[in-house]
């Protein structure tokens, strides 16, 4: 059976994308850090690693949660969250979010978002991306304190949302 994580999850569990289609729940462990939510295990998202083994689940959910989690700018937290997400996934599992676009209004209007997560920055996620980019385009290399690697399965920016998704390589 799948097992699923969503994390933040505040007071609204709905399943939002999904790699087959469906719109249940098969096996599901909720995360967030108000009790009042009621989740499966309430821990600060901020606090690494988070309170699971290795390769624990087949797809992890974040619903408007990533913007809430670090400064903009502060890339060792961000590459450190998202080996902390590779880390949990089995592997070719699959990490699904959401997050508001940087044309939404919600996006610097929510004085809790603390960073613009942008779908150009999924490319960072890669490991492929930077053997092809690194020394040929302007690309950063962070593979000294990134060894995780995701590929983009699924990205869309409608102007209020941005969704995608990866897969743990």
């Amino acid at each position: 059976m799948k097992k699923e994580l969503l994390i933040g999850c505040g007071s609204n569990h709905n399943k939002r994308l999904a790699s087959d289609g469906t719109k249940d729940w098969s096996n599901l462990t909720t995360l967030d850090y108000n009790e009042d939510h009621k989740p499966d295990v309430v821990w600060d998202l901020m606090e690494l690693p988070l309170p699971f083994p290795d390769q624990e689940f087949d797809e992890i959910h974040a619903y408007e949660v990533l913007e809430h989690l670090g400064q903009q700018g502060d890339y060792k937290l961000f590459f450190a969250q998202f080996s902390e997400f590779w880390r949990l996934l089995k592997p070719n599992g699959y990490f699904f979010a959401t997050c508001p676009s940087r044309n939404s209004v919600w996006a610097y209007g929510d004085p809790s978002h603390t960073r613009i997560i942008q779908l150009e920055q999924l490319v960072f996620l890669s490991q492929n991306e930077y053997k092809k980019q690194v020394g040929k385009t302007p690309m950063s290399d962070f593979r000294n304190i990134y060894k995780a690697d995701f590929e983009v399965v699924f990205q869309e920016d409608d102007g209020e949302t941005i969704r995608f998704v990866l897969q743990r390589i």
